[in-house]
C-alpha cells in the first residue's frame, strides 16, 4: 500500500507524508495576494455534517484566509507563515501542529510546498 486512503472501521492512510497515489487537484487558492498557489490532496473522511479529514498540499504563494469552521492540522512538510489580522505571526515548518478556531482571519504565505493532515469540524 503506497499511502492511499484505506477503508476500515477507522478510515486512515499509510505514509501520509509521502503518499502520491489518489491525490486529486483541488485548484487555485481563492483570495490570492501573490504567487500562484494551487492545492491538491485527498479526503480520508467526509461527514454528513460537513466535517472532513484529509491530506492537503499547497504550492508557494500568498492569500487571505478566513477560517469558517474549527480546523486542527499537523504539518508534515514544507514551510509557511500565517499572520493573524492582529499581527500575531505563526511560523510553520514540518512537525508543527496548529488549531485555527472558527473566525480566524489573516494571511497565509507558503514559502515551500506544504503538506498537512487536517480535520475541519
Amino acid at each position: 500500500m503506497s499511502g492511499r486512503f484505506l477503508e476500515a472501521s477507522a478510515p486512515h492512510t499509510a505514509k501520509s507524508s509521502t503518499a502520491s497515489e489518489g491525490i486529486v487537484e483541488w485548484g487555485a487558492v481563492p483570495e490570492k495576494i501573490g504567487g500562484g498557489s494551487h492545492t491538491s490532496g485527498f479526503l480520508i473522511h467526509k461527514g454528513e455534517d460537513g466535517s472532513e479529514a484529509g491530506i492537503w498540499i499547497c504550492t508557494p504563494g500568498e492569500w487571505r484566509c478566513h477560517v469558517e469552521r474549527d480546523e486542527f492540522c499537523h504539518f508534515l512538510e514544507g514551510r509557511c507563515t500565517y499572520t493573524h489580522e492582529s499581527g500575531d505571526i505563526i511560523e510553520v515548518e514540518a512537525d508543527t501542529t496548529a488549531f485555527f478556531p472558527a473566525g480566524w482571519k489573516g494571511t497565509c504565505r507558503v514559502h515551500e510546498t506544504v503538506r498537512k493532515a487536517y480535520m475541519i469540524r
